[in-house]
């Protein structure tokens, strides 16, 4: 089940803060100015073993009538109805303002679950002072300092109180999980029937098992696999906003299930930020990533249209080199076997494992090549490489002093290992550590 939790409020009443310290980084922009977050952020958050979707969104101004204003709420207004529980956040210096009071009557006619927080509470010996937020008849705040994190993790608590246990089938090992991502209109829903629909295909039909996705589990020529299609968007407003937050939310879902995600674009149309923005989910998620360019069939070709389109989503989607490209009709089904077949390869490169000497022989030739830098007069040694896990390939470099570990020259090393072992399709993880004296 994938559940999610929006913070609402009015403007300036710590909602960001509240986020960041949940997510534990900064990633929600904060600031004194009221309306500084616009658009909903939102991240996968794990507490005691339950994880759920955790939602920013911008300040409710129920009296506003400009664009602005207009827009930040119906933003706001699509997360509740997105949400399955609500942090409805005040500011205890405020105290209970009217405004407050409007903003608790919006989110009680969306009829869920409802957390009433108090912020910006430094003394709890002034607790007896905050009385008046019982007033709003939400059952019994909580008081925390979003600034310093008190009592957010008591807050952590009450979430996941709402948390049942989750729906979600678990797989064996061996089975190879395929989120299908993509905006809407790319063609997702297609390309899963034209999948499903191979000959050599056995489907077995399994109810939808999260509130966004359903699972489809079937074989292929004897490997278990199974797509998590998140192609069911509802067009619930035909403003751009709403429709790519809702396929973000639902890509960062599906993929966090994933081991592969097929980035599914449309071969009709220039690639946007927002495909940008969902292949980028798939990337820092550690996924194993194929770029699947659908509607092949309706592009006028030559003998040189498909590598323009290749150079083409190279320069856009620079940050997934790694990952293949393939030309396909749903529509037709032409070339859509080949993705299965791609499928089987990626997860291959994706838990591939490579043995010390290779990697130690790998490191001696690299350095030779190109000798690691010196940085203020010292020098970066390096003693070992050696793999560490898999899903994603990761690797840690055993050096003298990580500050000196550019970044440049662990890309150098993460290409000499593309170049000797291939790892196509797959992010590779490399870091650095500090030897330790008895190493």
């Amino acid at each position: 089940m994938n559940f999610t939790v929006a913070i609402v409020g009015r403007p300036n009443v710590g909602k960001s803060t509240l986020f960041n310290r949940i997510v534990g980084k900064r990633i929600s922009i904060v600031d004194d100015k009221p309306g500084v977050t616009r658009d909903r952020i939102y991240a996968l958050v794990e507490w005691k073993g339950k994880k759920f979707t955790i939602v920013d969104t911008g300040g409710i101004e129920p009296g506003g009538t400009d664009l602005m204003t207009t827009q930040v709420r119906r933003q706001v207004e699509f997360a509740i109805e997105s949400a399955n529980l609500i942090i409805f956040l005040m500011d205890s210096r405020d105290g209970l303002l009217p405004a407050d009071e409007e903003v608790a009557n919006i989110l009680r006619k969306s009829r869920k679950p409802i957390i009433a927080v108090v912020n910006k509470v430094d003394d709890y010996s002034m607790k007896t002072g905050l009385y008046e937020f019982y007033r709003l008849g939400l059952g019994e705040p909580v008081f925390i300092s979003a600034l310093h994190g008190s009592n957010v993790g008591d807050l952590l608590d009450r979430i996941v109180e709402f948390i049942g246990e989750s729906e979600e089938p678990e797989y064996d090992e061996s089975v190879i999980k395929v989120a299908v991502i993509g905006r809407p209109n790319v063609g997702k829903s297609s390309l899963v029937n034209a999948l499903l629909g191979e000959e050599r295909v056995i489907v077995s039909d399994v109810p939808g098992t999260t509130r966004d996705a359903i699972d489809t589990p079937f074989e292929y020529e004897g490997q278990q696999m199974v797509l998590i299609d998140t192609a069911g968007l509802r067009r619930k407003s035909r403003i751009k906003e709403d429709i790519e937050f809702y396929s973000h939310l639902r890509a960062l879902q599906a993929v966090e299930r994933a081991d592969i995600a097929l980035v599914v674009l449309d071969a009709t149309e220039e690639i946007t930020e927002q495909d940008k923005k969902i292949a980028g989910i798939a990337h820092e998620s550690g996924r194993g990533i194929i770029i699947v360019v659908n509607k092949w069939d309706l592009v006028e070709k030559d003998d040189k249209t498909i590598y323009r389109y290749t150079e083409n989503i190279r320069d856009e989607l620079a940050f997934i080199q790694y990952a293949p490209v393939i030309f396909v009709s749903a529509k037709t089904k032409k070339r859509v076997n080949k993705i299965l077949e791609l499928i089987r390869f990626v997860m291959d490169q994706y838990t591939f494992r490579i043995d010390k000497a290779a990697l130690n022989e790998l490191l001696e030739d690299a350095t030779a090549l190109v000798a690691p830098p010196t940085i203020k007069g010292r020098k970066l040694k390096i003693y070992s490489l050696e793999q560490t896990g898999i899903k994603p390939p990761t690797f840690v470099l055993t050096v003298n002093d990580t500050e000196l570990l550019h970044f440049s020259y662990v890309r150098y090393i993460e290409n000499k290992l593309r170049e000797r072992f291939g790892l196509e399709g797959t992010p590779v993880v490399l870091k650095g550590r500090n030897r330790k004296r008895n190493d």
